[in-house]
């Protein structure tokens, strides 16, 4: 998956286009998550390192799951449905060397 090409997507989306799904709302707030901050990281997308795409509901849409770096301790991964809008499914914020991770996909 072209990196660069999401980055662009995400950045042409303000932060009244962003969707945070009541789960992914409860999930930052149990994970001590600013959702501003969430909300940032998409319109300016600058800390994104890793996405991949996975399987849409609808051929309208499409989803990915994607790593936002921190650090090389620390990063916040979200689930996002792309669309019109930027729905966030899920967020997860990962205090371990994620890099790991994301070599083994």
């Amino acid at each position: 998956m072209d990196i660069e090409k999401l980055k662009q997507k995400l950045s042409s989306y303000d932060k009244k286009d962003i969707i945070i799904k009541h789960h992914a709302e409860i999930r930052a707030i149990v994970r001590d998550i600013d959702l501003e901050e969430v909300k940032e990281n998409i319109v300016n997308p600058k800390r994104l390192v890793y996405a991949e795409e996975q399987k849409a509901l609808k051929n309208t849409e499409k989803k990915y799951n994607c790593y936002f770096s921190y650090s090389k301790e620390m990063c916040h991964r979200y689930v996002l449905t792309v669309n019109s809008k930027v729905i966030i499914v899920t967020i997860i914020k990962i205090n371990r060397d994620w890099q790991r991770i994301i070599e083994r996909r």
